[in-house]
C-alpha cells in the first residue's frame, strides 16, 4: 500500500504536493492525537495518506479522484478495519474548499485534518517561502505566471481577511499567529508567478 501511495504522489512529478507533503501532514496527524484528539483517528490517518495522491495542477476533479483512490484501497487492503469510508471520502473531498469553510460547516475531526493540512501556512518563513515558490513551480505549465500570481494574491488576501484562518481551536491557537505574519509578509514582498 504504502508503495503504491509513494508511486502515486510521484505522478505527475510534483514540488509540493508529493508524498513529503502527506508525511507532513501525518505529523500533524499525530500532533492532534497527542493534544485534542481524534474521534476516527484511522480515517484521519488515511486522509492524510491519500487526500493529495492525485495532483495534477490546475485540475478541479483531484480531490474527488483522491477520494475514489482511498475508498479502493480500504476495499483492498483493509476490508474488515471498520474504516468509515464516506467519512474518509467526505474529508478528502473537503481539502478543495480551503479557506471557504466556517467551523460550522466541518465536524471536528474534518476541522483538525483542514487545519493539519494547512499547517504549512504556519512554518517558519524560509520553509513557507519554498512552499509557496513550490505551489508556483507546479503552476508553471499550467497558467500564465501573471495569472497563478493574481489568483494566489487573492488567495493569500481572502485568508487574511478571515476572522479564523483555521477551523479548529487547535488549529487556530497553533497556527493563526505565525500563518498571518508568513501570508502578510508574501503579499508585501510580492507573489512569484
Amino acid at each position: 500500500m504504502l508503495e503504491q501511495l509513494r508511486a502515486l504522489h510521484a505522478q505527475p512529478p510534483r514540488a509540493y504536493h508529493h508524498f513529503g507533503h502527506a508525511q507532513a501532514v501525518l505529523q500533524h496527524c499525530g500532533q492532534v492525537a497527542a493534544g485534542p484528539g481524534w474521534q476516527q483517528p484511522a480515517v484521519a490517518q488515511l486522509a492524510a495518506l491519500y487526500h493529495d495522491a492525485v495532483y495534477v495542477p490546475g485540475r478541479s476533479d483531484n480531490e474527488a479522484r483522491s477520494a475514489a483512490l482511498a475508498a479502493q484501497a480500504v476495499a483492498r487492503w483493509l476490508p474488515d478495519a471498520g474504516i468509515d469510508v464516506p467519512a474518509l471520502v467526505r474529508m478528502i473531498e473537503l481539502t478543495a474548499r480551503h479557506g471557504q469553510l466556517e467551523p460550522s460547516q466541518v465536524s471536528t475531526d474534518q476541522a483538525l485534518f483542514l487545519d493539519c493540512d494547512m499547517a504549512i501556512l504556519a512554518a517558519p518563513w524560509p520553509v513557507f517561502s519554498r512552499y509557496d515558490a513550490d505551489i508556483a513551480s507546479e503552476f508553471a505549465g499550467v497558467l500564465p505566471r501573471w495569472l497563478f500570481a493574481w489568483r494566489r494574491r487573492a488567495f493569500l488576501k481572502a485568508l487574511l481577511k478571515r476572522p479564523r484562518i483555521y477551523l479548529s481551536d487547535w488549529g487556530h491557537a497553533c497556527f493563526d499567529v505565525p500563518a498571518r505574519a508568513n501570508l502578510s509578509r508574501r503579499l508585501l514582498q510580492g507573489v512569484a508567478g
